[in-house]
């Protein structure tokens, strides 16, 4: 990472720079294992769905990597597991909730990784968050179609897109505020963030077809 300051808490290097922004990952592990307990119970309790709870431990653990380490092989463990989730989610969702074929679904992750690849060229804009504008609209857009056709545990996307909202604007004001906030406001993001994975995956079990 070199001597890029990414957020207020890191003022200096060594593991223990930002102590909150590593703890609160621990929050991951909690919503994976709420997940976990929810999917037993359900009809929904297959591979796909174990495989998103995988993710959610994988995400914790990046990310904690990344806030302790700070190192570019750290960061891309902290990236590559969010990357894998939203297009597992949006998978999932296409295929067995949607109904959508394998064409259609495909041509909807393609989309997704495009969007993202574009928003990468902008980190300045929003503290690096566009990145997660395209998870936005997928949430925003899933979770309205989510209560307008009626689905089980309906406005449960919607929910988590407004946990989302507030989670990008704890994101993007990080930086902003070091001068007045000096820990910094990321360690809520990573507080908000697994319980708009959780959310999101209560969402699906209820509704999920069989595989295809």
């Amino acid at each position: 990472m070199g001597t890029e300051r990414l957020y207020c808490e890191r003022l200096e290097a060594g593991l223990w720079a930002e102590p909150l922004n590593a703890i609160s990952n621990l929050a991951f592990f909690l919503a994976a294992w709420l997940t976990w307990r929810a999917a037993r119970s359900s009809k929904g309790n297959g591979a796909g769905i174990r495989w998103l709870v995988a993710l959610m431990v994988a995400i914790g653990t990046g990310s904690t990597l990344f806030h302790t380490f700070a190192t570019t092989w750290a960061r891309i463990l902290d990236l590559a597991p969010i990357m894998i989730f939203q297009l597992s989610f949006l998978w999932l969702y296409g295929r067995r909730v949607i109904r959508w074929g394998p064409v259609a679904t495909g041509a909807l992750l393609v989309a997704f990784v495009a969007a993202v690849s574009v928003s990468r060229h902008f980190p300045d804009i929003l503290n690096r968050s566009l990145l997660y504008a395209p998870g936005f609209v997928c949430n925003v857009g899933l979770g309205l179609y989510h209560s307008y056709t009626g689905k089980q545990a309906r406005l449960v996307l919607l929910a988590a897109a407004g946990l989302l909202t507030v989670a990008l604007v704890f994101r993007t004001i990080d930086m902003a505020i070091c001068p007045y906030v000096p820990a910094g406001t990321h360690f809520l993001w990573h507080l908000l963030i697994p319980f708009v994975l959780y959310l999101a995956v209560r969402a699906l079990l209820p509704n999920l077809t069989e595989d295809s």
